[in-house]
């Protein structure tokens, strides 16, 4: 039995005793002792619906001609041509902006793990990918759960090693900030626990009471840390922003940054003072909770959620990313998920070297840009949004992901940069 099983490849019981005239049930009993040797595996390897038997290491043999099938069907796309599609997966192009809150809600699964510069997020990085962009949809996905926020890399003057450096942590509207998906975070839970010191560095003593608060009492509103530590408005706002900016807590809105950020309305000024409150009625809470999961779990995660973002990832599209683990760790993920026929393996980006791995629906949609030709379209995206890939996948200089620079693609391809109005322009905080 074991000599026809190594040259059989996938067969069910009722097929070998009919080849055989052997009954299905002596066939059955040494298909079983095989099974249990490590020899034979069974499964439905055709997509049928009865199961089926094969020789494990000619199981392997096939999966690999099928994997090399599949990855030699994959033409490649050029930069630009790679850089058209990206523009339409991140719904930038004309025409394929989303709408309501489901859309908002698809842009940010998309996005999510990616930080920004805080004050970039609504008006140069969502509105331009969300028609008629609202932001009370973002303020009810937060405070409903479904989404959340916060800085996911660790603040240099908040580790241990820098204790001794007397660096201090710096409010600032353009810290980084990333939105996470609550129910598919398995990605970060490793920073929560990496990020949870008991004794935090580079602190205010405001700062450290009002986590020491936090700890304690658990998720608060602003009037009871105003209450409970003693201390002025003033300084608990500015308590609060250091610990968002250190990456330590996080809101139940994101209406809570959006206070801390204007200074107009921290000083009850401006156009919306009169309808809107000083201080957002979102409490506070930690940030990092939790203990870390396997980091096979963590790294697979991490493959979805860049393959959300990029359709297609390479080593060169993690350039940006500040919090995902090494590329050796996310390439055996990738292997792992390929040989599951979860994702497709090949050469679908010309100009890099390497393995490259796509969402099988990327694959359709990359075939059918192969035959789309350029229109001249010209695209303008912030600086710090995601897709600003100048000097990665582009050719060019990479351009700093500082808030006020604005990127100018054509047919995607780098045109150019627009610097602020007046050579102003936000400055990339750590």
């Amino acid at each position: 039995m074991t000599g026809w099983m190594g040259h059989a490849g996938p067969v069910t019981i009722p097929e070998l005793s009919d080849f055989l005239g052997l009954r299905t049930t002596d066939i059955e009993k040494v298909f079983l002792r095989l099974e249990a040797s490590g020899s034979v595996l069974r499964g439905q390897f055709a997509g049928g619906d009865e199961t089926e038997w094969c020789d494990r290491r000619l199981l392997a043999r096939v999966h690999r001609l099928t994997l090399g099938t599949l990855r030699s069907q994959v033409q490649p796309l050029t930069a630009a041509q790679f850089m058209r599609w990206l523009l339409r997966w991140q719904h930038l192009a004309p025409g394929t902006q989303v709408l309501g809150e489901h859309g908002t809600l698809e842009v940010l699964k998309q996005l999510q793990g990616f930080e920004a510069p805080a004050n970039a997020w609504e008006r140069q990085i969502l509105a331009r990918r969300i028609a008629n962009y609202d932001p009370k949809v973002l303020d009810h996905l937060c405070l409903t759960g479904a989404v959340g926020w916060g800085r996911l890399s660790p603040h240099p003057a908040t580790l241990r090693e820098q204790s001794l450096s007397n660096r201090r942590v710096v409010p600032t509207s353009v810290a980084p900030m990333a939105f996470f998906i609550r129910e598919d975070a398995d990605w970060m839970i490793q920073r929560h626990s990496a990020g949870a010191q008991d004794e935090p560095q580079g602190l205010s003593l405001a700062a450290r009471d009002a986590l020491n608060y936090l700890r304690q009492r658990g998720a608060s509103f602003f009037a009871d840390l105003e209450r409970g530590t003693g201390k002025l408005k003033s300084e608990v706002e500015s308590a609060l922003w250091e610990l968002v900016t250190a990456g330590m807590i996080t809101a139940d809105g994101f209406d809570n940054i959006r206070a801390l950020i204007d200074p107009k309305r921290r000083s009850g000024q401006g156009r919306g003072h009169t309808n809107r409150p000083r201080h957002s009625v979102g409490r506070w809470s930690l940030l990092y909770a939790g203990e870390a999961p396997d980091r096979s779990r963590v790294a697979e995660s991490t493959c979805w959620m860049l393959l959300n973002r990029y359709g297609v990832v390479f080593r060169e599209m993690a350039a940006r990313e500040t919090i995902v683990p090494r590329w050796r760790e996310l390439l055996i993920a990738f292997r792992r998920l390929e040989d599951r026929g979860q994702v497709r393996g090949g050469h679908f980006v010309s100009g890099f070297l390497g393995e490259q791995f796509a969402l099988p629906i990327a694959v359709e949609s990359l075939r059918a840009m192969r035959q789309d030709a350029p229109s001249g379209q010209i695209v303008s995206i912030s600086a710090a949004d995601p897709l600003n890939l100048a000097g990665i996948v582009l050719p060019g200089d990479r351009v700093a992901s500082i808030s006020g620079k604005t990127v100018t693609l054509r047919d995607g391809v780098f045109a150019g940069v627009d610097e602020p109005v007046g050579g102003f322009s936000d400055a990339v905080a750590v």
